[in-house]
Parts: C-alpha cells; sequence; structure tokens
C-alpha cells in the first residue's frame, strides 16, 4: 500500500525533513490588523512577527485553512498513486483543523484517515514524522507508530508571560492576573490535548533548570526539538548546558526552532520549550 501523509503548518517540521518525506504541509491562517497571511514564512517572517507582536494594539488572530486546501492536497495524492491518505493534525481540542479536514475526508469515503494528533508543534510534527518513515509498512505500522510517540512524547514550555494564553482564553483569567502580578515566568505543558499550568518561577535560568529537570527525568531520548519564540540564544544556551550534562541521553539529531505564528501568537515572545519522545 502507497500512504500519503498530510498534515497542518502547526506542526512546525522543518522543510528538509517536509522534503524528505515527500509530505504535504497545509498552511493555516494569521490575520494582524485584518491583514491575512499564510503560515508558510511569505509576507512576514516568524523573526518579524514576535518582534511587532508586543506593540501591536489588537491581538493577532489565527485560523484554520480551509476544507478546500485539504481537498486539493487528498485528491492530488490519490491521483498520484496513493491508495490511501493519512491526515495527521493539531489538537481538535484546541483548533478547528481536523473539523476541517474530516469535512474534507467525507468526500473521499475509505481512502482518507484524518488522525487527531492531541498535541501542537513538534508533539504533532514527531507524530507525523514517526508516521512517515512507517509508512512503508503500510497503514497499521503507520497508525501503530503515531500511537507509540504519543504515548513517550512529552511537551512543556517556560513563557515570559501569560498574557497572550490569558487573551487566547486558554487559561483561567485570575491565574494569567497573578503571573502578572508577581512578574513571574509561568510553566505550563500540552498533555492529551490540554493545556496545564505545572508551575511558575521567578527567573529565566530557573525557568531553564525545572525544563533541564524535567527532561533529564525522562531518561534516553529517540527524539528532542528545543523550541523558542524568538529567543534563539537562550534556546542554544538551554541544549548546550544539556549537552554536558546529559549527552548520552540526547539524540544526535536535535532541532531547534522559531515555532509558528499561528502557535506563538497565544504563548507570546521569548518562550523557551521543548518536544521529546521517549526511547
Amino acid at each position: 500500500m502507497k500512504l500519503g501523509i498530510v498534515t497542518d503548518s502547526t506542526c512546525d517540521i522543518p522543510q528538509f525533513l517536509i522534503e524528505q518525506h515527500e509530505l504535504e504541509v497545509v498552511p493555516c491562517i494569521l490575520a494582524i490588523d485584518g491583514k491575512e497571511y499564510v503560515d508558510d514564512g511569505k509576507g512576514i517572517t516568524r523573526e518579524d512577527f514576535y518582534e511587532r507582536l508586543p506593540a501591536l494594539r489588537t491581538q493577532p488572530t489565527t485560523a484554520a485553512p480551509s476544507i478546500g486546501d485539504f481537498s486539493v492536497r487528498y485528491e492530488s495524492l490519490l491521483r498520484r498513486g496513493c491508495d490511501h491518505v493519512l491526515s495527521i493534525h493539531a489538537a481538535g481540542s484546541l483548533t478547528s483543523i481536523l473539523n476541517v479536514t474530516q469535512r474534507a475526508a467525507s468526500d473521499f469515503p475509505e481512502r482518507v484517515t484524518c488522525v487527531d494528533s492531541a498535541s501542537l508543534s513538534l508533539g504533532l510534527g514527531f507524530q507525523v514524522l514517526a508516521a512517515a518513515e512507517a509508512a512503508e509498512l503500510g497503514m497499521q505500522a503507520a497508525l501503530a507508530a503515531i500511537e507509540s510517540a504519543r504515548r513517550n512524547l512529552r511537551v512543556f514550555a517556560a513563557l515570559d508571560t501569560l498574557e497572550y494564553l490569558k487573551r487566547s482564553g486558554r487559561v483561567p483569567a485570575t491565574v494569567a492576573m497573578l503571573g502578572g502580578i508577581l512578574r513571574i515566568k509561568p510553566l505550563i505543558e500540552l498533555a492529551n490535548g490540554e493545556v496545564k499550568a505545572t508551575g511558575a518561577v521567578r527567573t529565566t535560568r530557573q525557568a531553564n533548570e525545572r525544563m533541564s529537570k524535567f527532561l533529564l527525568e525522562e531518561g534516553p531520548l529517540e527524539r528532542l526539538a528545543i523550541l523558542h519564540t524568538n529567543a534563539e540564544a537562550r534556546a542554544r544556551e538551554f541544549l548546550n548546558d544539556l549537552m554536558e550534562r546529559a549527552s548520552q541521553s540526547v539524540p544526535r539529531d536535535v532541532l531547534m526552532l522559531n515555532v509558528t505564528t499561528i502557535i506563538g501568537t497565544h504563548l507570546g515572545p521569548n518562550g523557551l520549550g521543548f518536544a521529546s519522545v521517549r526511547k
């Protein structure tokens, strides 16, 4: 069976891996002051977006691709010889993307399977890559690879502020207000499609130490990505420190990336996090 794989741009998979695995990545939409941008780096870069974000008078908004955007990708893959399409997407509890894909898939009965990753960024991306690596073995192998990655997945972040999450409605306003009063750095985890507050610290150094502790507790890792929202210097320092302390547990090919604007809109700039998959 030849399997085609589709995902959305919240997966944060680097372009070289998209090309290597022949993935179809459908871009989401970012709107700033009424102007729409396609989430593929055209019109505004991630760096420019995060630099502008604190000064914007209105919160940017995000939107899922259209049903037609997915239908075109499904039809193209099937016409090019794929027997089935596996469409893997951002957490259905946090976005409408999965619902859109399911409506698009209804036009291709029994030929498109939609999967809820229950995650975002490389939490989604690592599941997509696991499926792509197992695709030659067929649908069941790809689905098993997704489940294995999800079972051993952890997505964690230390934010500079809870203000942006508060605006998005992802955390209670009282919690966000407390964070602002105390000038703390909130720690959050995305698990099973839910954003959970796991604690708070007062400095970025303390936040980095807490994240290192979490990673060290995970043991040997199969996959690791260091995620940041325009905080590359901090991300590199964090990775270097991690390598010094636990190089044997860290995979050889660690990804490092500036998180997509679609997610960063709700996190704010100067954040640091990771997505990992245990061996």
